[in-house]
């Protein structure tokens, strides 16, 4: 049975170039970068190429990048560093939606810590006030930290302008970037933002690899301390596979940014199209208009998301009921339940994210499965099929 991925926010496949990239330093060029001999020297000169790489994708300075092992470790170091640098500033600025590495640090740092959060709220399709988000600083806000997409409904925020409000109070700006990396162009030089998380993951490289853009001249407090690697700002020996690998992904992924945007977006479109049309008391989630290119978010009302995860296993379809980082919860999403989405449709939600792997063919599979396959759960289902649907506009 053929696997039909459609997984690309939980986590990619490894491109075949970046895998061929990477293949050679670990048997043969597996030297330590920070060693003076030539045979280490070689592997520190594929390290800067490929923070090169890095920083044309995001439109930033080489010196500007700290390779790190994950999006989760690159949040927690932006905030935590934002703290330490101020320690007379206890407050913290950022929204109900975000990645749990965000939500969670933040509801440690206030039970354990003693800090002030401000959740920011959204509307109906996932949308941030930017009314509540200007009156929402303080004198004693340290960091504002919004992501730049959603990992379950692809929405889009307006980070960049949210990152000039920031700055108006002179108050540090991070987004955590992790989901738009590699699928929306990034231009950090003509930007306000301070700190910027990605992970190597999310863009055809490994797993255990990422990176954290620190603005220069802001200042840093490291979260590993030990070693000089990057600079004295992250200990530890450099993951020399992981990055060159990161860095051929970048490599790719602005190559193929028109792709993502037009092949990857059209797939995504023809998929969320056929399966809003052809199953009754289906809504799509989050906004319509300014997301990703690759994610689509689909309530099937009255049925369980698990239920449909595993009918749609069993024919080889792989997707998600929202972040794999909350996947192990029977709890409706977070971010639906901040969007205000009916209890009967948050729980039967599926979050498809594609990548430039998909096909056209598989597209039209998911299509041919999916009605039957909602039809027969819904027989199952406890719930009425004929309560009001929610209001869309």
């Amino acid at each position: 049975m053929k696997t039909i991925y459609m997984d690309n926010n939980a986590t990619t496949q490894v491109d075949p170039a970046v895998f061929e990239e990477m293949k050679p330093f670990f048997t043969e060029l597996y030297g330590n970068p920070s060693s003076m001999h030539r045979f280490g020297g070689q592997v520190g000169v594929k390290l800067k190429e490929a923070r090169e790489s890095v920083a044309a994708l995001l439109g930033c300075d080489v010196d500007e990048i700290i390779f790190t092992s994950c999006g989760s470790e690159s949040d927690n170091t932006a905030i935590r560093s934002a703290l330490n640098a101020q320690p007379n500033k206890r407050h913290i600025i950022t929204t109900r939606v975000e990645h749990p590495a965000i939500l969670s640090l933040c509801k440690f740092l206030e039970k354990k810590e003693g800090y002030a959060v401000t959740y920011l709220g959204t509307d109906e399709h996932g949308r941030l006030d930017l009314d509540e988000y200007r009156q929402a600083f303080r004198d004693d806000t340290a960091i504002v930290s919004v992501m730049w997409a959603n990992n379950e409904t692809g929405n889009i925020y307006p980070v960049e302008e949210m990152a000039k409000i920031a700055k108006e109070h002179g108050v540090f700006f991070h987004t955590d970037a992790v989901q738009a990396v590699g699928k929306i162009p990034v231009d950090l030089k003509s930007s306000a933002i301070d700190m910027l998380s990605l992970s190597g993951h999310k863009l055809h490289a490994p797993k255990g690899v990422g990176a954290l853009y620190v603005r220069k001249r802001l200042p840093f407090r490291p979260f590993l301390i030990g070693g000089h690697q990057e600079r004295s700002r992250r200990a530890g020996t450099e993951n020399t596979t992981g990055i060159i690998a990161l860095g051929k992904a970048c490599q790719l992924a602005l190559e193929n940014m028109e792709a993502e945007n037009t092949i990857v977006k059209n797939l995504r479109d023809k998929l969320e199209k056929g399966l809003l049309e052809t199953i009754p008391d289906s809504i799509l989630n989050g906004d319509k208009d300014n997301r990703l290119p690759n994610t689509s978010n689909i309530s099937f009302g009255y049925v369980e998301g698990e239920a449909i995860l595993l009918m749609m296993d069993q024919v080889g379809i792989c997707a998600s009921s929202g972040s794999a980082c909350t996947s192990g919860s029977l709890e409706p999403s977070h971010v639906l339940r901040a969007m205000g989405v009916p209890f009967t449709f948050a729980h039967g939600s599926i979050r498809f994210s594609l990548s430039r792997f998909n096909t056209e063919e598989e597209i039209d599979f998911v299509l041919e499965t999916m009605p039957k396959l909602i039809e027969n759960l819904r027989k199952l289902s406890p719930f009425s099929a004929e309560k009001e649907l929610p209001t869309q506009n």
